[in-house]
Order: C-alpha cells, then structure tokens, then sequence
C-alpha cells in the first residue's frame, strides 16, 4: 500500500513533535465531543450505546486513513441514525438480535454502494443533488429525530413506531403518563447546553450539559427507580463477525441502502470540501466515496452502523488545531480506553438527560436561516426542498431522498427544454465601438427588418420544440430576416440538428433569410448532420455578429434602407 493511498495521514509535518501535538490536542478535544454523541446518536438508531462508539472506532479510523480530507471526522451522524432506524424498524419484529444482523448487514450494502460509485467514478453525479434536496431532508430528519426522543423526555415507555405520524399517535396517547421528574431533568439538560453553547463557548457543550443534567437527576431524585438509567456498556471490544448474508434481507434492504449510501456520500464531500475551504487543502470527493466505502463494509463485520462525516466533529476537529488524520487515530484511541477502563459511566446517564441532548441536537440540525432561505427562493429551489422535507415526515424515510431529487431534476429539465431566447441590438458607445445588448434592458430601437436574438442554453431533443416555437414566434413581428447568435449554445443533439435543418428550410422558403453567428468550434466538432453542415458551410454560419449583419443589411433593398429613420446599424445606407 503505497503512501498515497493514506494521503489524509501522511502529510510533510506529521512526523515533527509540533503536528503530533497538536494532533493529540485536537484528538482528545474530538473524544470529548464523540463519546456523547456516538450514545445519542446510537439512541436514535434504536441501537445501544456501545454501538455509537464502536463506529466513531472503526468507521471514524478507516475512512480517516483512506480518504482524501486531513481534517473531517467520520462516525455516527444524527441524519443517518435516523434513516437507519427507519429502514431497520419495520423489519426487525420486535427482536434484537434481528434488529442488529440486519443493521450491521445494511452498512455492509451501503458502503458497497459507496465502492461502486468510487469504481464507476460516480462522484460528479453528487453535483446533480441540490442544496435544496440535502437540506430539506436534513430538516426533516431534525424533527423525525426530536419527535423519535420527545417520550424519552417525558418518561414514556420507549417509541414502538418508525415514522412522523407513529411518533406522534403514541406521543398523544401516551399523554396521561407523562412523568414530571424526567421532564425536569430534561429541561435543565437543555437549558444547560444552550447557556453553556450560548455563554461559555470554549466548553463542550453537550458533554457538560449531559453532567449537570445528570448531577441534577442524583440531587433531586435519589433513587435510582425514579428515573430511567442508560445502561452500563460492555467493557470489551466485538470480535470479528460475518454479517448475515441472507438474500431476503439483502433485497429488502436495497433501496434503503441505496438512499443511506447517497446521503452519506452527499454528507461526506459537502463537509470534506467545506473545512477544505478554510485549511486550503486539495479535495479529491472520489477518493472520499472510497474512503466512506470500506469504512463501512470494514465496519460491519466489527459491529458498526453506517457512518458519514460529521459537521460537527470536523469543525471542531480543525478548529482544534488538527494537522493530519492522526487526530482521529488518537480521538478512536481515547474512545477505546474508555470503553476498556470506565465503561459502567453510563449507568450514570439518565435515560431524560440523554434525550434532551438529542433534542439539542435535532434542534441544532434544523437550521431555521437556511430553512428561511429556501422557501424564499425560486420555486425551482422551494419546491424541492418542500417536497423532501414533506417526503420526510410523511413517506418511507428511504424514498424521501429520491423525492427530492425527482422534483429537482425536474425543474432542472424544464429550465434545459426552454433554452434562453433573448432580443438584442447594437448599442453604440462615443467610440463607435457596437455593442450587442438586450433590446428590453437598455431599451434599444431595432431594425424593422432584421430580428437579432441570442440563444443561451443546450439544444437537445428536449429542447427542440422550445426553440421552434421562439424562432416562429421572433419572425411573427413582420422580420423576414433572422440572425441568432449562438455564443451560448454548448451542445446540439441530432434531434437539434434536424430541427435547425427545417427552420433553415422554411424561413427560406417562406423568402426570409437566416443567419447563425458565434457558434463554438467546439459545437461545430460535433455536428454529424450532413444537411445542416452543408447549410452553415453556404453561408447560413458566419464567423461574428458583426459580418452576420454587415451581410444581412446588404440583402435588404436600397430603397426600404433608406424609407426607415431608425439607421440601427452603421452600415445602414445615410
């Protein structure tokens, strides 16, 4: 294995004692940060907590050392605990042990998925998901999350459901056996958090909120039977186990793994190439979905669930000082001697006090700006973010996501299929210089008898009938003469071909004229319609605007030049 391959872990400073202190610093501020929230988040999944902490082990370590970012922290992440345990809940009956084969199975299939768009190269296909869909989701997934704790903070009997509308039947019916102690206890958790987060920012937050509340819960309420304990972990580490390869549960879990491999991919490079922007560091997001990958499959047959990047980790991973990836080699170290050397600490957790730290958390998911900010956008943005976030509350959790990106590819379609036709004319400056500019913005006079338009967009087979109907409609204004610029044309498809063959075609035979004018070389390359090359070849393409009108006013008749008062263009006759 060549030192390539752990790019993130090998860097020009690593060995020097200034970068392995600093590295040692910034791994046990990441210890701090991860102990509680791999216990969260481990709650969300429907897992117990050794689970949270085995992945920010395991899964954290490998994608560290095989990924491409020196600083982002991967692990359990609030958004995909709660798609797992979504996906998992409907098909575990009840049982535990089914509840954890098939967990441990599903992070095997997503970081399969993950491998097999880092072979096939499929790391430009995450620029196809919007900001929109990823977001709409997450906020979703913040109010799946805190309705999934809400009868953990009121001293309920744990969730049975896996869904917004389940949540919230048994939270209504659960009502009349609200305990009062585990809702205090709750509340001064997160009161704490938001003071300490608010107040006291160099403290991590959730750690010290999670002491207090638990201090709280010993001081108010001595015995232990009034309030829900967390249970103690187990003081070794998994062994090495195969997970259950059976085809039943692999189909079932397909397309939930599918969606669980997107996500954490999306979630991955955003967060990789977002602390790269700050540290300036080169991000290569296939080598990422590698990276996330075999964390995965490798996690899975160590008891781990599927893992992502954390925002959260990361920043605080970088801010911290960090200089390579052996911050996270010693943050997974310092997890481990917990889990060896103290693990009964737990017991010591109330149940309400970790529930209020996931509500911080959900809260904290839910960001209200970028909410705003969606649903302020253009539709093509607030529709999408809408219907995934709708999706999210009311549709299997797995499908959200391909809800999302089916109204984003469809708008992005609708924008493609009507490529940009804009009126324009010379606009002359004190220098003669002639500028070509938009007749409505700058309010220009235009020939009577030439119509100028700039065409902006790909035309495709999807966009063919668009760009008829504009032409059509240019010459109904009584121009039997048409110049389209095409500066900003990137691509013609053979259904655009033949369409620009008939229009060539008809406006000739109807005695008009046309013109074509700033077609790249590129696009000109990839023409393969012979009728159409032959037309542009006898004069219908001409190399500038410029000679496309010089050429176009010469076919005009002297006499009608000179009836017109406008004079357009220089070249109209005085």
């Amino acid at each position: 294995m060549s030192k390539n391959s752990f790019s993130a872990f090998y860097t020009k400073e690593l060995w020097s004692l200034n970068s392995i202190k600093a590295d040692v610093i910034a791994g046990m501020t990441g210890a701090i940060l991860v102990i509680p929230q791999g216990i969260a988040y481990a709650m969300i999944a429907g897992l117990p907590p050794e689970f949270g902490l085995y992945t920010a082990i395991f899964s954290a370590v490998i994608a560290a050392l095989f990924g491409s970012s020196q600083h982002m922290v991967s692990g359990p992440t609030a958004a995909l605990s709660i798609v797992c345990a979504v996906v998992i809940g409907g098909l575990a009956d009840g049982m535990q042990s089914h509840y954890l084969s098939l967990m441990f199975l599903l992070s095997f299939l997503v970081g399969f998925f993950q491998l097999l768009f880092y072979v096939f190269r499929f790391g430009f296909l995450v620029n196809f998901i919007s900001h929109s869909v990823v977001q709409g989701f997450t906020s979703g997934a913040a109010v799946l999350i805190a309705m999934s704790q809400l009868s953990n903070f009121l001293g309920l009997p744990a969730n049975q459901a896996s869904s917004f509308l389940g949540y919230f039947q048994e939270l209504i019916l659960g009502l009349p056996s609200i305990e009062l102690q585990s809702i205090w206890i709750g509340l001064i958790t997160v009161v704490s958090a938001i003071v300490i987060k608010s107040w006291f920012k160099a403290i991590p937050y959730l750690l010290a909120s999670m002491i207090l509340g638990a201090m709280s819960c010993h001081w108010l309420f001595a015995s232990a039977d009034q309030v829900s304990m967390i249970r103690a972990l187990p003081d070794a580490l998994p062994a090495f186990k195969v997970p259950d390869f059976r085809l039943d549960s692999i189909i079932a879990l397909s397309s939930g793994a599918l969606s669980i491999a997107i996500l954490g991919a999306i979630e991955a490079v955003s967060i990789a190439r977002s602390i790269a922007m700050r540290s300036k560091q080169s991000i290569d997001g296939n080598k990422e979905f590698f990276g996330q990958g075999l964390s995965n499959v490798i996690g899975s047959f160590f008891q781990c669930y599927p893992s992502s990047g954390s925002f959260t980790r990361s920043g605080g991973n970088y801010d911290a000082g960090a200089k390579s990836a052996f911050s996270i080699v010693v943050s997974a170290f310092i997890v481990l001697l917990v889990m060896l050397f103290i693990p009964q600490a737990t017991q010591l957790i109330p149940v309400p006090v970790m529930a209020g730290s996931i509500l911080v958390i959900a809260w904290n998911l839910f960001d209200w700006q970028k909410v705003k900010s969606n649903l302020l956008s253009p539709k093509e943005e607030s529709i999408p973010f809408l219907c995934t976030f709708f999706g999210t509350l009311l549709i299997p959790l797995e499908y959200a996501i391909y809800l999302g990106i089916a109204a984003s590819l469809v708008f992005y379609l609708a924008r493609t299929a009507r490529p940009k036709v804009t009126v324009v004319a010379p606009r002359l400056l004190d220098d003669d210089v002639r500028q070509i500019r938009n007749v409505e913005r700058y309010q220009l006079p235009e020939c009577p008898e030439i119509k100028i338009a700039r065409v902006d967009g790909s035309i495709f087979y999807g966009a063919s009938e668009s760009l008829k109907g504009s032409i059509r409609q240019l010459l109904n204004s009584g121009s039997k003469r048409l110049i389209l610029i095409f500066k900003g044309v990137n691509f013609i498809d053979v259904s655009g071909q033949h369409t620009l063959v008939d229009e060539i075609d008809r406006i000739h035979q109807q005695g008009g004229a046309v013109f074509f004018s700033s077609l790249k070389g590129i696009v000109q390359d990839e023409l393969t319609d012979q009728q159409l090359i032959e037309r542009l070849e006898n004069g219908v393409l001409k190399l500038s605007t410029q000679i496309a009108i010089s050429d176009m006013v010469k076919s005009i008749p002297l006499s009608v030049c000179k009836q017109c008062p406008k004079k357009v263009f220089q070249e109209c006759p005085k």
